[in-house]
């Protein structure tokens, strides 16, 4: 999608390495990172787009299990990332394979397995420092330490800030030291481009990121930590959407919401249509939001969001509909009821059966900014 904002990043590097670089690259380090170029005719509406479902190409793909082994799976298995809870927010963790039923495009389908296992993660915190973040970064920096303290050996993360533009603070990394180090140097200004940060994160995350061996587990999320208060985005809600389903990322908010603002006479107020946008992009996503409204909230919101992405259900099946024609397949996911209690399975929207087997390489070609050497 040619429109997708690209997002920088933020390196301190050698003073030798800076003075090399200035001798034999100058003309390189004087131009601005240049936006993606636009998709080939191939990739226009109507056809799959390069990111799609876990169903792969023609030949088997292979995958990492839970031990970060390769392992061939069959191509036409279609996984769900499912997360079960009841109406009070609370999961449930002790369902199996008679307990679910999954349609495809309003088809049932017959599950193959269900499993419910923790497995690494590769996620991203997406941290709003607009101005109007000013007054609750510090309350934002301890929501995205906590999480940072929530992960395992093998997960990995990387940080993000958005402003009137997203940029990359620190590439993915398993070093909990500089996550740290990189949240604590985060500053306010400037207007919000939640929309945008969204669209490029997710990207990044997906294919850039794939691209550099970087991001390598198949459970991949955003933990996106925002005021809500969209205003500088390029991007239109839909579009976001759409590269949801297309990246497969799963988008977890954590809203820090002033409710103080009245809306107008006929209109809703501003924190009101914030908890709604976000609530939009978690559901849709199969993620969740959360809007805490005091800090000593967070820890037990870190740790949901840790416990949610790393045990999840894996729904597995073969969709009755074996065409390959590049179209995206509305998904759905009913829990029968546990003890007269209604339980609600959240999970991504739907995929896209596409034709080819998306390489890496080629994804990565997409440009997101500069890195560092590595």
């Amino acid at each position: 999608m040619h429109h997708r904002r690209t997002f920088k990043t933020i390196a301190v590097v050698a003073l030798g390495w800076l003075l090399a670089a200035s001798l034999l690259i100058p003309t390189i380090a004087q131009e601005p990172p240049q936006p993606p170029p636009p998709k080939a005719a191939g990739q226009q509406k109507g056809n799959p787009p390069k990111k799609g479902a876990q169903r792969q190409g023609a030949e088997a793909d292979q995958q990492q299990d839970s031990g970060g082994e390769k392992v061939v799976i069959d191509t036409e298995i279609v996984q769900l990332d499912v997360t079960v809870i009841d109406q009070n927010g609370t999961p449930h963790y002790n369902l199996n394979k008679d307990d679910f039923t999954v349609y495809e495009d309003k088809i049932k389908q017959q599950i193959e397995s269900v499993s419910r296992e923790e497995v690494p993660i590769s996620f991203g915190l997406v941290i709003d420092t607009s101005g109007s973040m000013r007054a609750k970064l510090h309350t934002v920096s301890e929501a995205a330490l906590d999480l940072v303290k929530q992960m395992k050996s093998d997960d990995e993360a990387f940080v993000a800030q958005f402003k009137a533009e997203p940029e990359l603070v620190q590439d993915f990394t398993r070093d909990k030291r500089e996550l740290e180090d990189a949240i604590g140097e985060l500053y306010t200004g400037g207007g919000t481009s939640l929309l945008d940060a969204i669209i490029a994160t997710a990207d990044y995350a997906q294919e850039k990121a794939v691209a550099r061996n970087k991001g390598q587990h198949r459970r991949k999320a955003l933990v996106v930590i925002t005021d809500g208060l969209e205003k500088n985005s390029s991007v239109k809600e839909k579009e976001v959407m759409e590269a949801i389903k297309e990246d497969e990322v799963q988008v977890y908010l954590v809203g820090f919401v002033d409710e103080d603002e009245p809306g107008g006479l006929f209109g809703k107020s501003p924190a009101k249509k914030a908890k709604e946008l976000l609530n939009r992009l978690a559901e849709d996503s199969g993620g969740r939001a959360f809007f805490p409204k005091d800090l000593k909230e967070i820890p037990a919101i870190a740790a949901q969001i840790a416990k949610d992405l790393r045990t999840q259900y894996v729904i597995s099946y073969y969709p009755n509909n074996e065409k390959r024609d590049g179209t995206f397949r509305t998904v759905r996911v009913m829990v029968n009821p546990k003890d007269n209690h209604k339980l609600i399975a959240r999970t991504r929207q739907g995929y896209y059966a596409r034709r080819d087997k998306t390489s890496a390489q080629a994804a990565g070609e997409k440009k997101l900014g500069s890195h560092p050497p590595q």
